[in-house]
């Protein structure tokens, strides 16, 4: 009998242990789907802790159950993540892959313990929480068939399908045998949430920093220099910059470095700009503007693409 509640206590832990695993995993691979956006400095810091963490649960849990395997895989991939630490360095696919692999060598430890799949479609209470599940072979056909048929104005300095199947590819890479659904559409979430709140900084933004330059006069006047508003352009444009960088907005980041640089020479009365400069820095604004709408727009489209994609995307 005393062995009998024994056993129904582990039973119980590792239940425990399983659902716990299965958060730690998920938030470990939506994270390092993120991180490899090349996401801003203090982001990629924050990407790292998460499956830092995530990986160090899973290693502590195991060994207070007494799961040594599982224990074993999390702490070998301790310095796969120390590798990608650094948020100045850049990263191969290598450097990602290395990763992935040892993340799937922790999903088949967890897997041969508890007796649970962690990549396999269940039918049993954890696979219903942790949501559908696809292939990634067919999915990666499905997304290289989209990107082969959507229109090249939809993809074209956008392409968001693009980065999902090299996303997709390393899975593969990695022998993940099953996607859930839900990490990919947390995924396009948090993409969609970030342009959106892009998009709307522009729109804040941008008319203010064009009434600074309708300002900008050809003189030495310092009255008419308009100092105290040419400073807060300045910061206005530092934002948007480090905005495009978020969402790797390239055309849009370049162009906010050199608006900011011509600016901050302004500023500091090393140059004047005349008239017909300033219209055209102003005309190349409102042209950036417009391109962003459209950027943002060919991600919405994209996004409901691949929507379409996955299981959830027809019910």
């Amino acid at each position: 009998m005393a062995a009998d509640t024994v056993d129904d206590f582990q039973k119980e832990l590792i239940e425990l242990f399983v659902q716990e695993a299965h958060e730690w995993l998920q938030n470990i691979h939506v994270a390092l789907d993120e991180l490899q956006q090349a996401p801003v400095p203090e982001r990629h810091v924050k990407l790292i802790r998460t499956i830092s963490a995530g990986v160090t649960n899973l290693a502590g849990s195991a060994a207070t159950i007494n799961l040594p395997d599982i224990e074993k895989a999390s702490v070998e991939a301790i310095p796969f993540i120390e590798a990608l630490r650094d948020p100045q360095k850049q990263f191969s696919g290598q450097d990602f892959l290395a990763l992935c692999k040892q993340l799937g060598q922790i999903h088949t430890a967890l897997t041969r313990a508890t007796g649970i799949s962690f990549e396999n479609d269940e039918t049993g209470s954890v696979g219903d929480a942790v949501g559908r599940r696809l292939a990634p072979e067919e999915f990666l056909h499905a997304l290289q068939s989209l990107q082969n048929s959507a229109p090249s104005r939809m993809t074209s300095g956008h392409n968001l399908i693009r980065i999902l199947i090299e996303q997709i590819e390393g899975q593969v890479q990695a022998g993940v045998e099953r996607i859930d659904t839900t990490v990919i559409q947390g995924y396009l979430a948090r993409v969609s949430d970030a342009e959106e709140s892009f998009l709307k900084a522009i729109d804040q933004r941008v008319p203010e920093i064009l009434r600074t330059m309708s300002d900008l006069k050809e003189t030495r006047d310092e009255a008419s220099s308009g100092s105290v508003a040419l400073e807060a352009s300045l910061q206005d444009v530092a934002r948007l910059r480090a905005a495009a960088q978020q969402v790797n907005a390239s055309s849009a980041m370049m162009f906010f470095s050199g608006l900011h640089s011509l600016l901050t020479v302004v500023a500091q009365r090393r140059v004047f700009l005349a008239a017909t400069r300033v219209e055209s820095v102003k005309g190349r604004l409102h042209t950036m503007g417009v391109a962003i709408h459209q950027w943002v727009e060919h991600g919405r489209a994209q996004r409901a693409a691949i929507n379409q994609l996955l299981p959830a995307g027809h019910s």
